[in-house]
């Protein structure tokens, strides 16, 4: 699968250019109009799901597509586009994202659900990213996030590895390193 027009639209209802959840189109035919996520007559929502609420409207993320998982406005799915270039690229990578209730005071838990091989990534799917713990501000947003974790695929620390062997093969055998995560994209995130 190397365009977004092949995405499994089944498993990820808001990509290859299918609306966000919450909108319709407008009576004007080609516009549409969003209706806050939720808004079914009186219920409120709290201040960290109007924030949440509001990144989803300005989601723009280039090579990467987000939005609530079903109608759990809290547990989001995304998808990476691997970067061209690098050993990941064609690869699809789905990530799973869980939102605080006091978000954006504590950071989103972002856990890769695709297999790949990469010294800042483990096999549970755990990032290590400054910007996911003591980094954190609430000043970011989850695009800011999609976008940090797109630039550490393109470009590892090796120096804060997740998985040590992976990072001493980048470092010391960045060939055979690049081979094995083409191959894994291939076997796992295609």
């Amino acid at each position: 699968m190397s365009s977004s027009s092949s995405f499994p639209t089944s498993r990820f209802p808001f990509a290859a250019g299918a609306r966000a959840p919450g909108s319709r189109r407008g009576a004007g035919g080609g516009g549409s109009s969003v209706r806050p996520w939720g808004s079914t007559g009186g219920t409120s929502v709290s201040s960290s799901g109007k924030r949440i609420q509001k990144e989803l409207l300005d989601l723009n993320a280039s090579d990467c597509s987000a939005g609530p998982k079903g109608d759990n406005l809290y547990h989001w799915l995304s998808t990476i586009f691997g970067p061209q270039g690098s050993p990941y690229e064609r690869g699809i990578f789905f990530l799973d994202i869980v939102f605080p209730r006091d978000y954006p005071f504590k950071p989103p838990m972002v856990t890769f659900k695709t297999r790949i091989y990469h010294c800042n990534i483990d096999s549970t799917g755990k990032v290590h990213l400054d910007i996911l713990k003591d980094g954190w501000s609430p000043a970011f947003t989850i695009s800011k996030v999609l976008l940090a974790i797109k630039d550490i695929i393109n470009n590892p620390d090796p120096y804060t590895p997740l998985v040590m062997s992976i990072s001493r093969q980048y470092l010391t055998d960045r060939a055979k390193h690049d081979e094995t995560a083409a191959e894994w994209t291939m076997r796992f995130a295609r």
